[in-house]
């Protein structure tokens, strides 16, 4: 048996939604469900994994967002 790790929400009928779509298809699983407590966060990883899969960002992939350059700001050392 293998395992994946993902992030997801149960609705308010109870459907179990994920975060992202899985890549697999067509196979069988078992669930076994963690249930988040209310000031646990979820660990920075999987909320970037989130983020740059959440429609809502789509914005920051347009050119006239971009304003930033590498060369902007000053070096930061210790």
């Amino acid at each position: 048996m293998r395992a994946i790790e993902v992030t997801g929400q149960i609705d308010k009928k109870g459907i179990l939604r994920l975060d992202n779509p899985l890549t697999m298809r067509e196979k069988k699983v078992k669930v076994i469900i963690l249930m988040l407590e209310e000031d646990e966060e979820i660990e920075e990883k999987q909320w970037l994994k989130a983020m740059t899969n959440n429609s809502a960002f789509e914005y920051l992939h347009d050119e006239q967002e971009n304003i930033y350059k590498i060369t902007d700001g000053k070096p930061f050392h210790d």
